[in-house]
């Protein structure tokens, strides 16, 4: 079973082939949780795969909220990538280092209009291992004309994910692990409530991807672990995590098996946690 939306994965030999290709561009979209003491910018600066800009999620956002790394506001979400070089009529290829960035900034961008963005499959680690090209060089990027249509679509507020608490309108599925979604482990963002929101189900992003190479599992292997734990794919859904990072993992495997219409709670249980309003259950 091959995936029905197959276009938002490329493959290192894709990219190995179309690297000088005038219409690609390349994405570091790196993140690290702040728990495990690594700066993702270093990290970019001291290797990266050639011709890369660094996408910093924590700048390009929302910074008047007390949350981390929300959507930013369209203008400035033009602004910044133009000034990475990024527009209409590019290609996008963003890759991340561990596992968590590139389904978030692909997710971003589609949000704001520009669907010419995949993943790289297997991100720097299978790049590396296969003996491809890295530098440490600065890019020199050009700037580039974006015009950003927002797709509100893809986007759930915490207002709307209360509301379909009644509705149950959308499934509803948490992309942390077990232990957090069960509070039997801690939530690494301040919280007053733990667990996850009634009636949710649970898939963690990490079950999604392929311990040794980092790709993500083939698509029947991918369907089979939503439909494990309830999920019914003839209806809508919305993915949440911790912050909205791996939350866009899960939204980007269910896009690989066709489900267009799934959208991200963006302000997720750093969020859903913290506000008076929520309501959370541990079962």
């Amino acid at each position: 079973m091959t995936y029905p939306n197959p276009d938002a994965l490329v493959t290192t030999e894709w990219l190995a082939a179309h690297l000088s290709a005038p219409d690609v561009r390349v994405v570091d979209a790196s993140w690290h949780m702040p728990a495990a003491g690594r700066n993702a910018r270093q990290e970019y600066e001291a290797s990266h795969i050639p011709g890369a800009v660094f996408f910093d999620i924590d700048e390009i956002a929302d910074t008047s909220v007390q949350l981390p790394h929300m959507l930013p506001r369209p203008e400035l979400f033009a602004s910044k990538v133009r000034r990475l070089g990024l527009g209409n009529g590019h290609k996008i290829v963003v890759y991340d280092t561990a596992g968590l960035g590139a389904a978030r900034v692909w997710w971003t961008f589609r949000v704001f209009g520009h669907r010419d963005v995949a993943v790289l499959d297997g991100g720097l680690s299978k790049w590396v291992a296969e003996g491809h090209a890295i530098e440490d060089l600065p890019p020199m990027p050009r700037d580039r004309h974006f015009m950003p249509y927002v797709n509100a679509t893809l986007v759930r507020s915490f207002d709307q994910m209360r509301a379909n608490l009644d509705s149950r309108r959308e499934q509803v599925v948490d992309a942390r692990s077990a232990e957090r979604f069960a509070a039997t482990a801690p939530e690494p963002w301040p919280t007053r409530h733990v667990g996850h929101m009634p009636g949710a189900l649970n898939v963690p992003f990490g079950e999604l991807v392929d311990e040794t190479t980092r790709t993500m599992k083939p698509a029947a292997e991918l369907r089979a672990r939503f439909e494990a734990a309830g999920f019914d794919f003839t209806r809508p859904a919305v993915t949440s995590c911790g912050s909205g990072i791996t939350a866009c993992t899960l939204a980007l495997a269910l896009y690989l098996l066709g489900k267009d219409d799934v959208a991200v709670y963006d302000g997720s249980w750093a969020e859903w946690g913290t506000h008076p309003d929520a309501v959370a259950v541990a079962d």
